[in-house]
């Protein structure tokens, strides 16, 4: 854990989580669905090679998810493109509106049937409440579809405050993390946000008033992050930890005492 500079800690009142990869595993689930939907439309392509396939999904090179977080095209425009980037990628056949729909459904299907919490999601959500912080989940998806993958995973107690349809656009404009402080009730220069990407979570609360907390699990990152852009985002304020409990220990967050019986025992 790589705690932010901050000249005194700050008493924390709530917590924002990202969902994707944050509490949700959703890179596992993800590979679960290249696998199923490699196997019908990249039949040629040998298994091992389905990490490939994974990491070219999930880094999105050209940007089709940020652009729909910017909402400059809707949903499945962005899917498709980034469907058709795997095809040609690897080999395979560019679907049509018809057999992206075939695609879809196998792919999405696969998805949320493989929807399911980190280990350490569960206990880190129970010590906050009990401590009496206030908690609650912020995200770049659909309200709808995150509320079902929050409940999904054991979570539906972790209210989905703001998504990408509550204003229209996403993080890291910072009038969503605003709004989610607002529907928390808390004072954003006392509320952390935790997330596993840098730019788009931890840096984002920061430049609008939020304690910016980078989840940064071992090998599940979704692109290339510099030694110099996690030096600059330290020097920022950005707390830096390896799995979810960590957060209860962190320095510069004066979270409250009855959270760190959970931290230590993890």
């Amino acid at each position: 854990m790589t705690d932010g500079v901050s000249a005194t800690p700050v008493a924390v009142e709530g917590v924002l989580f990202d969902v994707d990869d944050t509490l949700v595993d959703t890179r596992a689930a993800f590979a679960e669905s290249i696998a199923a939907a490699s196997r019908v439309w990249l039949p040629h392509l040998p298994e091992e090679r389905y990490d490939e396939v994974l990491a070219l999904w999930r880094s999105d090179p050209n940007g089709h998810y940020r652009a729909y977080t910017r909402g400059e095209v809707d949903f499945d425009a962005q899917r498709m493109a980034r469907a058709n980037e795997l095809q040609a990628t690897f080999g395979g056949a560019l679907l049509d509106d018809a057999a992206y729909v075939d695609w879809k459904d196998l792919f999405w299907g696969t998805f949320e049937a493989s929807w399911a919490a980190f280990d350490d999601s569960r206990p880190v959500v129970d010590a906050l409440v009990a401590a009496g912080v206030r908690v609650g989940s912020l995200t770049n998806a659909r309200v709808e579809l995150q509320t079902r993958k929050l409940a999904a995973a054991g979570l539906a107690d972790v209210p989905l405050l703001v998504g990408v349809d509550t204003l229209g656009f996403g993080k890291p404009d910072p009038s969503c993390f605003l709004e989610a402080c607002r529907r928390l009730g808390t004072d954003p220069s006392r509320t952390a946000y935790v997330g596993d990407e840098l730019d788009v979570d931890a840096l984002g609360a920061i430049k609008a008033g939020l304690l910016g907390v980078w989840l940064d699990r071992p090998g599940t990152r979704r692109g290339r992050v510099t030694t110099s852009e996690i030096d600059s985002a330290g020097r920022a304020g950005v707390v830096t930890i390896a799995r979810l409990t960590e957060l209860l220990a962190a320095r510069s967050l004066a979270l409250p005492a009855a959270t760190r019986s959970t931290s230590s025992s993890a």
